[in-house]
């Protein structure tokens, strides 16, 4: 049975795409059998996986309006070694489209639970701010991946998220829950992030994922090669820190 993760923050530019691609590269190289799933009409993820946008066939858009099956519109990515259920603009449109739908806000649950067992992991890489995509992310997952940057305004958004997700649990789906917080771009010399990171732990306590993204150029330069850190240069410190992120969820869904 997969595991549903939406990689969420309301707050735009904190490395939501960075940590879906990476940690979905990573899953596949310790052995698990991965499907990204990209709902951002900018299509980043789908990009960032090895897939071109403007050549698919399908995409979510019509796994959303149901023409097609995941099974259907699901690239697998030789190089990366997952699944990519791809997004480009055409998703865009889906917000009109779904709002006189029955059931909008449980599409992607229903054509999820067809693929349940083909799958360890299901990565959900959502938009930043709180749209019918979204919801729809939110009500297929298991629960909630916060990739945030240790300073003052990511505990703002931070606050608007956990609002976000209580409303959900309360009113669409009864599972979600806050998996862990990851810290992102994360530059120990700088005194506040040490701050914000010690309040974050204080706070959250056993929420906060042990691993730490540390900021890293070649994380930064995989994207423009249509890759993942995690397999554009395995060797550099942002590729081994969300390895090391991929065994630590490996672990924590084992004790869910």
């Amino acid at each position: 049975m997969a595991k549903i993760f939406c990689v969420a923050n309301q707050k735009g530019g904190v490395g939501k795409t960075t940590t879906t691609v990476n940690l979905a590269a990573g899953l596949a190289k310790v052995g698990q059998r991965v499907l990204m799933v990209d709902l951002d009409p900018q299509g980043n993820a789908t990009m960032g996986s090895g897939v071109d946008k403007r050549a698919m066939a399908l995409s979510v858009y019509d796994v959303l309006l149901e023409s097609a099956s995941v099974k259907e519109a699901a690239i697998f990515s030789e190089k990366c070694g997952y699944h990519v259920l791809g997004a480009n603009r055409e998703l865009a449109g889906a917000e009109v489209e779904l709002v006189e739908e029955e059931r909008r806000e449980k599409r992607l649950k229903t054509a999820l639970a067809e693929v349940d067992a083909d799958y360890d992991f299901v990565l959900i890489d959502c938009p930043p701010s709180l749209s019918m995509l979204t919801l729809n992310g939110l009500c297929s997952a298991n629960g909630v991946i916060v990739p945030m940057q240790c300073e003052y305004f990511a505990l703002e958004g931070l606050t608007d998220l956990v609002n976000t997700i209580k409303q959900v649990h309360a009113n669409l789906n009864r599972d979600l829950q806050i998996i862990g917080l990851l810290r992102v771009m994360f530059d120990p010399r700088i005194t506040l992030q040490q701050q914000v990171s010690d309040q974050l732990k204080a706070h959250f306590g056993d929420k906060v994922f042990n691993a730490v993204i540390p900021r890293n150029v070649r994380l930064a330069e995989a994207p423009s090669y249509g890759l993942p850190g995690v397999v554009f240069d395995p060797s550099a410190r942002g590729s081994q820190a969300f390895l090391a992120f991929a065994e630590e969820m490996v672990q924590r869904v084992k004790t869910m």
